[in-house]
C-alpha cells in the first residue's frame, strides 16, 4: 500500500465539500488524491493538488485509489457502492447507509466477497454531546436509564423547493437525513430494542418528503427512547434528556462541529470541537451517597477520529468503529418505523 492512503471522494456537493473533504485532508494517513465533479472543478481551489474527474468510472480505474467516498445523494448509494466494491476500492458512504435493507445486505456481502474494508459515515458518534453521555452511561452516573428523548429541532418553515432531499423518491426527508443519526446513537448507546412506534408526516405545505418524525423505541428493560425532529420549533427545546434511577442529564445546544465547518474552518483550527460553558451540560445525580447537581463540561468532538479509524483498519491496526452490520440496523429500524406510522400501531422489531 503506498505511504499514504489515496482517497477519491465522489461529488463536492455540500456533503462532500463542507464534511468530508476538510476532514480527509487532517487526518495525516489519508490523501485527498481525486474527486469527481461532473460540471466544476471547485475542489480544486481548496486542494490544487487533486485530480478532478467528471466521469466516476475514471475514479474506479485509477489504480492509485485505495478508498473511494461516496457522497453522492441517498437516493444513488447503493448503486455508487456497490460499482466501488467491485472495482476493488474500499469504500465510505455518507449515511444513510441504503435506502432498503435489502441493498444493505447485498453490499456488506459483496463487501466480505471482495474482501474490503465497507463504512457508513456516522459522524455524530463522535459529537462532544454524544461522546459525553456515553461516558455518563459506561461510568453509570444515572444509575439504570429508564426515558430518553433526543430532539434535532429546526425553525424552517419554507421546504427547499427542487432539491432532492425535499423529493418524493425513497431515501429522501428528514427521517433517513436526520433520524438515521438518532438511530444509530440508540442502537450504540442502548442495543437494539423491542418494539418502535412513529409518526412520519409532512407538516409544511411546501414538503414532499416528510420533514417531521416522533419515533419512541421500547426496550425489554422498561427503557423508552423517543426521537424527535421538527422543522416548526422556533423555541429549542433540550436536544438531549436522560433520567435514570440515580439522576437526570438534560442537554442544550448541538455540537459545534458542523457550523465551524461551514464557516471554512478544519479540525486543525485552535479548539476544534470544544463547547462553550453555557452549553454544557446539566447533571443531577448521586454519587458516592451524596447528591450533585452542577455543569458537565463536554467532551471535545473529533470528526477526524471516525476516518482514523477507518485508515487504521485498512492497516490492520485497529477494530471498525463504525460496522456496516451497524449501519444496516439503523435502515431496517427505518423501514420498521415507516411500516408503524403508516399502520399506526407499534411494531415488533425483527431485523
Amino acid at each position: 500500500m503506498n505511504e499514504h492512503i489515496r482517497v477519491g471522494l465522489i461529488g463536492y456537493g455540500f456533503s462532500g465539500r463542507t464534511f468530508h473533504a476538510p476532514v480527509i485532508t487532517c487526518v495525516p494517513d489519508l490523501m485527498l488524491a481525486a474527486v469527481v465533479e461532473r460540471h466544476t472543478t471547485n475542489s480544486k481551489e481548496r486542494y490544487p493538488w487533486v485530480k478532478v474527474v467528471s466521469d466516476v468510472r475514471d475514479l474506479y480505474k485509477d489504480d492509485i485509489i485505495d478508498l473511494v467516498v461516496v457522497t453522492t445523494p441517498s437516493t444513488d448509494h447503493y448503486l455508487f457502492v456497490k460499482d466501488a466494491l467491485l472495482a476493488g476500492k474500499h469504500v465510505i458512504v455518507e449515511k444513510p447507509f441504503t435506502t432498503t435493507s435489502a441493498e444493505a445486505d447485498e453490499l456488506i456481502a459483496l463487501a466480505k466477497e471482495q474482501a474490503k474494508v465497507l463504512s457508513v459515515f456516522h459522524n455524530r458518534r463522535w459529537d462532544g454531546d454524544f461522546l459525553t453521555i456515553h461516558e455518563l452511561l459506561k461510568q453509570e452516573l444515572l444509575g439504570n436509564v429508564t426515558e430518553c428523548e433526543f430532539h434535532w429541532d429546526r425553525y424552517n418553515p419554507i421546504a427547499a423547493m427542487g432539491k432532492w432531499r425535499n423529493s418524493d423518491s425513497q431515501g429522501a426527508g428528514v427521517f433517513y437525513d436526520l433520524g438515521v443519526h438518532f438511530l444509530d446513537q440508540a442502537l450504540c448507546l442502548f442495543g437494539l430494542p423491542q418494539t418502535i412506534r412513529a409518526d412520519i408526516r409532512i407538516q409544511r405545505e411546501s414538503s414532499l418528503a416528510d420533514d417531521y418524525f416522533d419515533v419512541t423505541l421500547g426496550y425489554e428493560s422498561g427503557l423508552k427512547v423517543n426521537l424527535q425532529s421538527s422543522q416548526l420549533v422556533r423555541e429549542p427545546s433540550p436536544r438531549y434528556i436522560l433520567h435514570g434511577t440515580k439522576g437526570s442529564f438534560i442537554k442544550y445546544g448541538i455540537d459545534p462541529q458542523e457550523e465551524a465547518l461551514k464557516r471554512g474552518l478544519t479540525p486543525a483550527s485552535s479548539g476544534w470541537g470544544m463547547e462553550p460553558a453555557e452549553l454544557w451540560g446539566k447533571l443531577n445525580t448521586y454519587i458516592g451517597g451524596l447528591h450533585v447537581e452542577g455543569r458537565i463540561e463536554t467532551l471535545q468532538g473529533s470528526y477526524t477520529s471516525y476516518y482514523q479509524n477507518i485508515a487504521d483498519h485498512i492497516r490492520g491496526i485497529s477494530e471498525l468503529e463504525v460496522k456496516p452490520e451497524q449501519a444496516r440496523s439503523a435502515i431496517r429500524l427505518i423501514e420498521l418505523a415507516l411500516q408503524s406510522s403508516r399502520k399506526q400501531k407499534t411494531i415488533q422489531v425483527e431485523l
